[in-house]
């Protein structure tokens, strides 16, 4: 009697050590990895805007005390506008040096202003900019959270019809009549509030200067489900 190679009896070993491994064992049920994703694209309701105060001097206190007053003044403006949601941050304060020229000091404070009244805000930023004396930093647009959350509820229930109905082809295309769901995720985008983009200091608005022209446009809100349809080998497809 011929004996096993040492390679070919180390395999056999191996898979008899697996629990419930046969030699002639039908493989576990074949498993297939799909993602299907639902798009929409949703109109912006939010409007956010960044100003700031800006001042410089070669006396760091004066520079300081141009900012405070030109925020103050902006910041009861501001508040006083109802239906807008105002802060402040990124107070800051440090040195510069021009070739030939003495130490100077410059200070700054941003205010941020958001909203979903886009005419509102816009008036009050050109309002800002040209009475008291603030330069605009940026602004952007987005889906305030209620509506994001709205959408992504809708969107998710049509990725798991779409998911489904790839599930169900993909059974059959290997040819099997029935499957089941595994393990499966969905994915919203995740959200942030839009940040500015700080840029070089510009020169004031003047006071004749037309208004803030604003117009929100859409944002693309998407969802994915990705998961296992395990094809069932019990159900093949009759053909």
């Amino acid at each position: 009697m011929k004996s096993l190679s040492p390679i070919l009896l180390s395999a056999l070993l191996a898979l008899h050590a697996v629990p419930g491994f046969a030699a002639n064992d039908v493989p576990a049920m074949p498993i297939v990895s799909l993602t299907a994703a639902s798009t929409a694209s949703v109109a912006n309701d939010r409007m956010y805007a960044w100003l700031r105060a800006e001042s410089d001097n070669t006396d760091p206190a004066r520079a300081a005390a141009d900012v405070n007053a030109r925020m103050a003044k902006a910041l009861a403006r501001a508040k006083a506008v109802t239906g807008i949601e105002v802060s402040t941050t990124g107070y800051s304060s440090y040195q510069f040096t021009e070739k030939g020229q003495p130490t100077r000091w410059r200070v700054a404070q941003t205010m941020n202003v958001e909203g979903s009244d886009f005419a509102t805000i816009a008036a009050l930023v050109t309002k800002l900019q040209a009475d008291d004396g603030l330069v605009i930093n940026g602004m952007n647009f987005g889906v305030s959270p209620d509506a994001r959350r709205k959408a992504e509820d809708a969107l998710t229930q049509q990725a798991i019809r779409q998911w489904q109905m790839r599930a169900q082809n993909a059974a059959r295309g290997f040819g099997y009549e029935g499957w089941r769901t595994g393990r499966v995720t969905i994915q919203t985008g995740d959200f942030a509030p839009p940040r500015p983009m700080f840029r070089a200091a510009a020169a004031p608005m003047a006071a004749s200067a037309p208004p803030v022209s604003v117009e929100g446009g859409n944002t693309d809100v998407t969802v994915t489900v990705s998961g296992e349809a395990i094809l069932d080998p019990a159900k093949p497809l009759a053909r």
